[in-house]
């Protein structure tokens, strides 16, 4: 059984399956509803019924409160159709997205590595190719649960048969508890994908020959890694800065491979800063947080960029008051952070748009 779904004002027209959820249907058609967590936490995907009857699912009361539900308001990551439906949403166009179709795939756990005490890193050699944007994440299904888990894609998009995910083990989380106590190599998996609009905005680097900035804590490394990896192999020549936070030594990953890098390529500069590293260690680079270690490399000056940050959401917060600090705006910066159920219940900023 399917329900037709309008799509306004583009006026274009889906099959959207039984019990398929709105947002899913549309990213497999190739069109880009705004959203973020993909569990109903964070109300991003919050769009208008003017037609038809949804089912909410799982939407948490926080994300779409009760009135809201009352005037017609649902979040199209959970909604599904009860029957044909038109939605009101907010599309927007932007230049370098590819507006890639989100797809099925299946695959083979082909290695695992313990990157920190927290951090896995996992490998999957693909059965069929997955073409994805830098900066951009899939959806792996964790078994037994019928909603699958966002992780960012590490690897540079010409590794198109295997992908490389870095996972961090959220204490009481099912999905990450099961990729780091039971996950092993030669296991089959499946997942979908490519989500995301984060990448690099390219088209507004080459008309205003700005620099790229990266700013990234634990695990929200994986799309910097990715963007930096796709822009150096691209011959970039401008500006690329990318600022890496973690607690301790032991907690910094892919740190010999950014020092290379920038050994290897002079517009590439790296910077790693550890937050609680202990007095008398042998560390020598940064100490202190991300935000306050770029503030110190730019001298609160952060003009002439584009801004890319991922990480915790209390990371990001601090990075933006950072850089707007230092003369940059929301025009120059873009975010990607993935929100728990406990981020979710921290207030946001009305003065930022996050996506």
């Amino acid at each position: 059984m399917s329900y037709q779904l309008t799509i306004e004002p583009i006026g274009q027209v889906l099959e959207v399956e039984e019990g398929q959820t709105i947002l899913d249907a549309a990213l497999r058609a190739g069109i880009y509803l705004p959203h973020a967590c993909g569990h109903g936490l964070c109300g991003t995907c919050k769009i208008q019924v003017t037609e038809g009857e949804v089912e909410h699912g799982e939407a948490s009361g926080f994300a779409l409160m009760d009135y809201e539900r009352d005037e017609g308001k649902c979040l199209a990551c959970c909604a599904r159709l009860e029957s044909d439906l038109v939605i009101e949403a907010d599309i927007e166009e932007d230049p370098d997205a590819r507006n890639l179709l989100v797809q099925d795939h299946q695959g083979v756990v082909s290695r695992i590595e313990n990157l920190t005490p927290t951090i896995k890193g996992v490998w999957i050699e693909l059965e069929a190719p997955i073409t994805f944007q830098a900066g951009q994440y899939i959806g792996l299904h964790i078994p037994g649960e019928t909603t699958t888990r966002a992780f960012s894609i590490a690897s540079a998009p010409a590794q198109t048969r295997e992908i490389e995910l870095n996972i961090r083990h959220v204490p009481g989380g099912k999905g990450t508890g099961w990729v780091h106590e039971q996950l092993r190599a030669g296991d089959r998996v499946s997942l979908a994908g490519p989500y995301g609009r984060f990448f690099v905005r390219e088209s507004a680097h080459q008309k205003e020959n700005l620099g790229y900035l990266f700013l990234a804590g634990g695990s929200g490394l994986s799309s910097p890694r990715s963007m930096v990896l796709d822009l150096l192999a691209a011959g970039c020549n401008r500006p690329i800065t990318l600022v890496n936070g973690a607690r301790q030594r032991a907690e910094l990953y892919h740190h010999d491979e950014f020092q290379q890098l920038a050994a290897q390529h002079p517009q590439f500069t790296y910077i790693a800063a550890l937050s609680d590293e202990p007095e008398g260690s042998d560390w020598d680079g940064a100490r202190g947080f991300v935000h306050e270690a770029a503030k110190a490399h730019f001298n609160n000056d952060f003009r002439g960029h584009k801004a890319y940050l991922c990480g915790p959401p209390m990371m990001i917060d601090a990075c933006i008051t950072t850089l707007m600090q230092g003369r940059l705006f929301e025009r120059d910066i873009y975010t990607e952070k993935f929100i728990s159920a406990a981020d979710a219940q921290q207030v946001r900023s009305p003065l930022f748009k996050k996506i």
